[in-house]
């Protein structure tokens, strides 16, 4: 009896140690898995926000209210878009009214219409939350309200854009007022800052668009090299003008309100220097359009540049041989002097240039205040002294032919 006992005692003892060596049982295994299942439950729910109910910090009438809301969701949503319309308009008033009593005390309206293109987004941007809040609300099925958030979320941005796009202008002309805080900021380089600040707010809006939708841009980012090959072959041209615009603006050559005239022929007042073309307004106010690929590699003669934008005109003319040289200068002289649109300093001169074939060969030098009336300026001197001429008896002369004819007499 006593060795059976034992025995009964050796095989308990060995049933224990075996299972102590055992792995767990799958009572076990399934207990840390629903563990694991509930710690990532709950990450999800603190980084989702729960819309049932408010947080418990949150008084006591504002969570009944909300309870009810939660009950209610179709009438809740209206009374949710009600109070946000009527909460933008209250943020935008005060926003706005603090902001221009700012303003008011400055000299410069920049700031005023700044403030003035702010005041659409400011009240959209309280609206449109309360339009997210009430989407959430209404309890809708996921792919509709995902949906439904991202193109409020998208007219949002959008919104932003537009009127960021709008003040990157008035902002560079008030920077460029202060120039001497400034000196990067110039008339010649705000049109190359402009383009700069317009692409890098256009680059946030597409990178804030694709987050509005969930959407991960490192991958977009990854794969802009592979489709920045293929459009770098497909658009040389564009890229090229492009890249001559940002040349342009930074080595400046001339500058918006320049007359410029080209080896080309083309001649006319620089009214804009964009990313893929200049255009030039010429006498006859037609518009012209120039790449700026072609206008890199042109020589371009820039009429208004210099120590200042006066311009020296050169009116040729020829008098008779057998004139008074000395008068000729005189009287021509005097009528530079004598009109009013022509500059005294530098003072008008007349050159003697040659012995033509008919001819002795003069030139009226003479300086214009601006070169847009470069044509009317010399349509007027030429008229003057053709009536001086005439008037002092100097001749003018033209080709002359004698034509002699010879008669030979006949026979008989």
């Amino acid at each position: 009896m006593a060795q059976q006992d034992s025995q009964e005692a050796a095989e308990q003892q060995a049933n224990g140690a075996a299972q102590e060596a055992a792995p767990p049982s799958t009572d076990a295994g399934a207990a840390q898995a629903t563990e694991a299942a509930e710690a990532a439950q709950a990450a999800d729910g603190a980084e989702a926000f729960d819309w049932s109910t408010l947080p418990e910090w949150a008084p006591d009438p504002l969570a009944e209210a909300w309870a009810m809301v939660v009950e209610h969701p179709i009438l809740g949503a209206l009374a949710i878009v009600l109070v946000s319309l009527v909460l933008a308009k209250i943020v935008d008033l005060f926003v706005t009214q603090v902001l221009k009593r700012l303003t008011a005390r400055t000299r410069s309206d920049v700031d005023d219409q700044l403030v003035a293109k702010m005041h659409r987004p400011v009240f959209l941007s309280v609206f449109f939350t309360g339009l997210i809040i009430a989407t959430h609300v209404m309890r809708l099925p996921s792919g509709v309200e995902w949906a439904t958030i991202g193109i409020i979320k998208t007219l949002l941005i959008v919104v932003w854009f537009q009127a960021l796009f709008g003040s990157c202008r008035l902002l560079l002309d008030a920077l460029r007022r202060q120039g001497e805080r400034f000196k990067l900021i110039e008339d010649r380089t705000i049109p190359l800052l402009d383009m700069v600040g317009k692409l890098l707010i256009l680059g946030g809006a597409s990178y804030a668009i694709l987050l509005a939708w969930n959407i991960d841009p490192t991958a977009w980012l990854a794969s802009a090299g592979v489709i920045g090959l293929a459009v770098g072959f497909a658009a040389k041209d564009t890229l090229a003008n492009l890249f001559a615009g940002f040349f342009i603006l930074t080595d400046a050559p001339y500058k918006i309100g320049d007359w410029i005239q080209l080896d080309t022929g083309e001649r006319g007042k620089v009214v804009n220097v964009g990313i893929r073309s200049t255009r030039l307004q010429t006498r006859d106010d037609i518009e012209v359009t120039l790449p700026n690929a072609v206008i890199a590699n042109a020589k371009i003669v820039n009429e208004s540049g210099g120590h200042w934008i006066k311009e020296r005109i050169r009116l040729k003319f020829g008098v008779a041989y057998g004139s008074d040289l000395d008068q000729v200068c005189k009287v021509v002289n005097q009528v530079a002097i004598d009109h009013p649109e022509i500059i005294d300093s530098p003072t008008p001169r007349v050159r003697m240039r040659g012995f033509g074939d008919s001819s002795v060969d003069f030139e009226l030098l003479c300086w214009i205040d601006d070169p847009v009336n470069r044509g009317l300026r010399t349509h007027e001197l030429f008229m003057e002294i053709y009536r001086v001429f005439k008037r002092e008896n100097i001749e003018i002369p033209y080709p002359k032919r004698d034509v002699y004819l010879h008669q030979m007499g006949g026979e008989g």
